[in-house]
């Protein structure tokens, strides 16, 4: 059985990342055009309480921040989210994650296996490719320059481009994983390879940029959520349910468990669902419940703070002041450096 994903039942408490019904049933190769030709485009609707809707991501495309959620929604910020502007969508669907390779190129995925594109900042999308028909979310993107990338998602979803989205190929069948488990995150990792986590604990990664896989075994059964690099070669931290977190030196091939504890002193049980790794080195993690984890040290130690909100984030970023950007339930939140973990 397949676990939810996380922010996937989010209104009404119920999480991150909605998982949909049917499995994702995709093209080998499919140009944006043969993908998209069937539907209709519908824009997201301009909302000036746009900014207080469910997000479910956040990233910098060079100074401008950018974030995405439900209905379509991007939104762009270039006074470090003092004020926001709504980016023009081709979609009403929920957005799960975006990713930019400097100040103008960026990807953002969400349901219906969509794939967007931006050549401008945020500012302005195209639909580079989707499947109506399944229903079936991608949940994360990266990419390595403006035309190699990868896109990962539910029932083993795994997409790549080597044209910047003109053509995508579907190569989740090609992974160790006969049971087509959740892609929830990929990332890169310092002086090692990408790597993927999702479902089950499934751990998929690549020293070759890619051009193949290899599954490795997790410490954890449980569903992780979020895979972070470090500053330290080949260390990396992957979390996920109940407050599951582990560290690894070696690019996967051994792993330690990072014990969190709350500040009153019991053991941290909220689920962990999105992350960064900072400009001054610093990891942090959020999740539900208010928590925000943060480390000094590569992810050798976290300290633990939940907000009184109690609410639930699924991104952060840092400011330049040291504050921070908080998205998630309730949209975006600025959080002064002074009560920073």
């Amino acid at each position: 059985m397949h676990e939810f994903l996380p922010f996937a039942h989010f209104v009404c408490t119920r999480g991150m990342r909605t998982l949909f019904a049917a499995a994702l049933s995709l093209g080998l190769l499919l140009p944006a055009a043969a993908s998209t030709e069937q539907q209709t485009t519908s824009y997201a609707i301009e909302s000036q309480r746009a900014s207080e809707s469910l997000l479910l991501g956040i990233t910098r495309a060079g100074k401008r921040l950018v974030t995405v959620g439900e209905r379509g929604h991007v939104l762009y910020s270039d006074n470090e989210g003092e004020s926001w502007q709504q980016g023009k969508v081709p979609t009403r669907q929920l957005l799960t994650a975006v990713f930019f390779v400097d100040d103008k190129y960026g990807w953002a995925v969400g349901h219906d296996a969509q794939i967007l594109h931006s050549s401008d900042g945020g500012e302005n999308w195209i639909r580079q490719y989707g499947n109506s028909e399944f229903e079936a979310p991608l949940l994360d993107i990266w990419f390595a320059d403006r035309q190699r990338g990868f896109a990962v998602g539910a029932y083993g979803s795994m997409l790549r481009t080597d044209d910047g989205g003109a053509s995508w190929i579907e190569i989740g069948d090609e992974l160790d994983n006969e049971d087509g488990f959740h892609l929830n995150a990929i990332t890169h990792i310092k002086d090692a390879g990408l790597f993927v986590v999702g479902e089950m604990g499934i751990m998929l990664r690549s020293a070759d940029g890619g051009d193949s896989w290899e599954s490795i075994v997790s410490p954890y059964e449980g569903s992780l959520f979020g895979v972070l690099p470090t500053r330290q070669a080949q260390s990396l931290v992957v979390y996920g349910l109940r407050g599951h977190l582990y560290r690894s030196e070696d690019f996967g091939d051994s792993w330690q468990e990072i014990k969190l504890s709350t500040p009153q002193g019991g053991q941290l049980r909220q689920g962990l669902a999105g992350g960064a790794l900072l400009d001054d080195g610093r990891l942090l993690v959020v999740g539900h419940g208010g928590a925000i984890l943060s480390s000094k040290d590569n992810g050798q130690s976290f300290t633990t703070r939940l907000r009184e909100d109690r609410l639930s984030y699924a991104g952060v970023a840092m400011r330049p002041d040291g504050g921070l950007l908080l998205v998630g339930q309730g949209g975006i939140h600025l959080v002064p450096a002074t009560v920073n973990p």
